[in-house]
């Protein structure tokens, strides 16, 4: 009995990611991710001493704005 390829690659689609894969995904530095945790409420799950990550919630999350610039870099404070 084999396994459906299909279903596998969904499977491994579906699973958590890591900081560095989540990083490579979103074309971002893993020092930016941290910093959106902190910062921002990037959705993310601690394991451990690790954080991961669900795919479709970023992706959402982005999606509502929340990797949007905020504080002090949309300011028009000291522009003339």
């Amino acid at each position: 009995m084999g396994r459906d390829p299909a279903r596998l690659e969904s499977i491994m689609e579906d699973r958590w990611l890591s900081v560095d894969e989540i990083a490579a995904y979103l074309g971002i530095k893993r020092d930016t991710v941290y910093k959106w945790i902190s910062e921002k409420q990037m959705p993310a799950h601690r394991m451990g001493r690790l954080w991961k990550f669900r795919k479709e919630e970023v992706d959402e999350w982005v999606k509502t704005g929340g990797a949007g610039e905020s504080g002090s870099q949309n300011s028009d404070t000291g522009k003339k």
